[in-house]
């Protein structure tokens, strides 16, 4: 078995998984997830989600990885008992769905980076998106992707993933600064900045129902939560790093990136009159290009958006290709390189309907594959975390968490709760209107039902007692 490698240096481990949780979900999935649910009233949410319900539930993730040095599925085994491997197992299969599409996105990246260079998608913005959105060059773009993926995941934690993000990262802050700072200069931006910095909380309040997993599931994806990602991660520190120091860096740091991705995206939109109601799967690419398209030195400036958009895609794919690699390396006698291209190949083939440009009931391949992902198997799987950290070992986790960080017993003990209590039922009324929001997308229910939130949180607290109470019963002990 492959001997197992770690972090150089913290550094190393806090920009690997900054650039893990720093991905297209601030840059693409973000705008377009803010227009689609309010702009400034989904920021509210969005930012309460992440302090209240990713943190804690971030530091769990590490918790496990940490203690058990060990990839997902083995690391829940060891943790909680072998019924509980389940929780990692899905995580693998959530990094291996997410990274399927993520990587079709990426392949967008890359054509457009040299659509800038070029000018061609100057002429119709959105009729060159349509263009190379499915079909044979954004199939071939998708197998590039995966390729560079592959070929990063292939050398390792320290020569390839660490020395990728250490670079990557600050490029993607600096770059993103920079644009938005020249975004403040433009004629007419006021009208973004208050779409997107000032809620409206009656339409918050009317809206909630809808806005809550959205929110929640944006969380969730941009700090690479429920995929097993930070667990693999954490695995490979050392006893003396502070894991609520190392995770408040991360989070704010990703949060700060996603906030930016907003100040660059909704101010150019508003400068050209380009309406911010035109969200969807494309809308960053259509729209931040059709607004280069008309400003001076757009090329330029195009490069440098769909570079930032480029090493963002990378430095998230390569956390989602190391979950799965991590897993089999360790379980297997295999050398590291052709594990990756053999899952990277798989990871291909999966991501091949979307490329292709495949429907389902009328509803496109990618449209499925991101309604799945955000509404089902993210909070499904951070759900089952919560509950495997928080109620079946209550006790090794606090102790866990206060390895390296001299936290006290007050603050290991609020963590607990807010995980046992803010987070299970946080993410079980995620769960129960993803699964409304699948069921109506799948056309088999009404979009009226469960539309009630008092509804909602009296479900919600149903399903959270009976899991809670049989996660207790498996554990064999009280908590």
């Amino acid at each position: 078995m492959a001997e197992r490698e770690t972090w150089s240096s913290r550094v190393g481990f806090i920009l690997a998984a900054v650039g893990s949780a720093v991905g297209l979900g601030n840059i693409w999935q973000f705008p377009f997830q803010a227009a689609n649910n309010g702009g400034a009233a989904f920021l509210v949410v969005y930012l309460a989600a992440v302090f209240l319900i990713g943190f804690p539930a971030l530091l769990a993730e590490f918790v496990v990885g940490r203690n058990t040095e060990k990839n997902p599925v083995d690391a829940f085994r060891e943790y909680a008992g072998g019924s509980w491997g389940v929780v990692g197992g899905a995580g693998v299969f959530v990094a291996f769905w997410i990274l399927s599409f993520y990587s079709v996105v990426g392949g967008w990246v890359l054509r457009y980076a040299g659509g800038s260079l070029t000018g061609a998608y100057f002429g119709d913005p959105s009729a060159y998106f349509d263009s190379i959105a499915v079909g044979p060059g954004a199939l071939a773009l998708h197998f590039v992707f995966m390729a560079l993926v592959v070929g990063i995941v292939a050398l390792g934690v320290e020569d390839g993933i660490e020395l990728g993000t250490k670079v990557m990262v600050p490029s993607i802050v600096v770059i993103l600064v920079a644009l938005a700072a020249w975004a403040s200069t433009l004629p007419g931006v006021a009208d973004g900045y208050a779409y997107y910095l000032d809620p409206d909380l009656g339409t918050l309040a009317a809206n909630l129902p809808d806005v809550l997993p959205n929110a929640v599931g944006q969380a969730f994806f941009t700090l690479s939560l429920g995929m097993g990602a930070m667990v693999t991660y954490a695995s490979y520190l050392g006893d003396d790093d502070s894991l609520p120091a190392d995770g408040a860096i991360i989070v704010v740091l990703n949060t700060v990136v996603g906030v930016l991705a907003g100040l660059v995206v909704f101010p150019v939109l508003a400068a050209e009159g380009i309406g911010f109601d035109t969200a969807g799967t494309g809308a960053v690419f259509e729209s931040m290009a059709a607004a280069f398209a008309t400003l001076p030195a757009g090329g330029v400036l195009g490069l440098l958006f769909f570079l930032v958009l480029l090493l963002a895609a990378l430095s998230s794919a390569i956390s989602l290709l190391e979950v799965v690699v991590a897993y089999v390396v360790e379980n297997t006698s295999r050398d590291r390189k052709p594990v990756a291209t053999v899952l990277g190949a798989g990871i291909f083939l999966l991501g091949a309907p979307t490329a292709w440009g495949f429907s389902f009931n009328g509803v496109g391949a990618l449209d499925w594959y991101n309604v799945l992902a955000y509404n089902l198997f993210l909070p499904l799987v951070g759900l089952g975390v919560a509950v495997v950290v928080g109620w079946t070992q209550g006790a090794r986790s606090t102790r866990e968490l206060a390895r390296g960080s001299g936290g006290s017993e007050t603050l290991g003990l609020a963590w607990l709760w807010a995980l046992r209590t803010v987070v299970v039922l946080a993410l079980t009324v995620t769960l129960v209107l993803g699964v409304k929001t699948i069921l109506v997308t799948a056309g088999v229910l009404d979009p009226a039902v469960l539309s009630s939130m008092p509804v909602v949180v009296a479900l919600a607290v149903a399903i959270a007692v009976v899991l809670v109470g049989g996660a207790r019963r498996v554990a064999g002990h009280g908590v």
